[in-house]
């Protein structure tokens, strides 16, 4: 199975289950079939928002412990400055 296949079976699977209690074939008590079924696709898309922001600030933090990512960066940044530097831009 494909990754795409994986994720369009993930979202079929809980877009279902959230239509089953949203449509209220899944019997649930009324305080949380008016109060927190309706929310449930805002709450996990800001949790989604969050868990995305969670990861990139985690791997800026963390991006002098890729040495190899962090060599090929520098040496790219220094043929940039060469560049740079040929058509007389002062980049220093």
């Amino acid at each position: 199975m494909t990754r795409a296949q994986q994720t369009i079976s993930i979202a079929l699977l809980a877009s279902s289950f959230y239509l089953a209690l949203f449509l209220q074939l899944v019997p649930l008590p009324e305080l949380i079939q008016t109060e927190i079924v309706p929310v449930l696709p805002f709450w996990a898309l800001v949790s989604f928002g969050a868990f995305l922001l969670f990861r990139l600030g985690w791997n800026v933090m963390t991006f002098n412990d890729v040495p190899e990512a962090h060599k090929e960066l520098m040496g790219e940044i220094e043929m940039a400055k060469k560049d740079l530097r040929a058509l007389g831009v002062d980049v220093d």
